[in-house]
């Protein structure tokens, strides 16, 4: 996958006031629909184009409503509130007349913030790149469900990538380098797509299958530097048929870079 490629997959047309056209790719399917981060990376983009001089997404919120298919899409969006240096904004993606996601987002522009990161946060611990297993190795089963896994370069750390091989830890973590395909260096829209681009975790607690996200909060804290990513996926608490995945993305310059906390239903095998 090219540069171009990425930006056409999440290109959007603005129609009418607020509103924009998508088409949404088949590339992206994973399970029983398209995936929730390729989803929310198309509303941001659109949402990139409606407050001028903030286009970078900084806290999103999604709240999944029915499965997405490939094919057109309408994202609407709203101003609620443009501020001196952030604005509220909403948005709805809609295939013909059925609601597919609800979003409210804060952006702005990550390169006015303040640059005073503090943080008792460390870096996943994870093997060198050339020493992890890529996903172009993934059971056959898990990438016929996945196709979207030809969409990047993915790297599982050896350590928690015993569920490739019927082992899963039992740990509920899930780590990885991350690159999306022709090296295309990441940016904040991308973001919003890496922090669900991994399999659900649960797969380490030997749960298998499409794992359907409910709700996906996303908060972006600095423009990635050039290069890999590396993303840490974990969960503490599988419980009324659901589970929570917490997630962060780290770049080349050791900066936490995204944090994200969704609640998915137990994987559908």
């Amino acid at each position: 996958m090219t540069e171009i490629e990425w930006d056409d997959h999440i290109a959007v047309t603005p129609t009418t006031d607020g509103e924009f056209t998508a088409d949404l790719t088949d590339g992206w399917v994973v399970g029983g629909g398209v995936n929730g981060g390729y989803l929310l990376a198309t509303i941001g983009n659109a949402l990139s184009k409606v407050a001028p001089g903030k286009p970078d997404p900084i806290a999103v919120s999604a709240y999944y409503l029915s499965a997405s298919v490939p094919g057109p899409a309408t994202v609407a969006t709203r101003v609620l509130r443009d501020g001196g240096s952030v604005a509220t904004l909403a948005a709805d993606l809609k295939q013909g007349d059925d609601a597919r996601i609800t979003v409210l987002a804060t952006c702005g522009d990550l390169d006015r913030l303040p640059d005073d990161v503090r943080t008792t946060a460390k870096p996943p611990i994870m093997a060198p790149l050339e020493e992890c297993v890529p996903n172009t190795l993934a059971p056959e089963d898990v990438r016929k469900i996945a196709p979207l896994m030809e969409r990047f370069d993915m790297r599982f750390d050896p350590g928690c990538a015993g569920w490739a091989v019927g082992k899963p830890s039992g740990n509920g973590l899930m780590q990885a380098w991350f690159r999306l395909k022709g090296e295309r260096d990441p940016d904040p829209i991308e973001l919003l797509m890496v922090c669900d681009a991994l399999p659900p975790v649960t797969f380490d607690l030997g749960m298998f299958g499409w794992a359907p996200t409910l709700e996906l909060t996303v908060h972006v804290r600095a423009k990635p530097a050039p290069g890999w990513l590396r993303v840490s996926h974990r969960t503490r608490n599988v419980a009324g048929g659901m589970f929570e995945e917490d997630c962060e993305v780290w770049d080349s310059a050791d900066r936490l870079v995204a944090q994200s906390r969704q609640l998915a239903r137990h994987p559908r095998g």
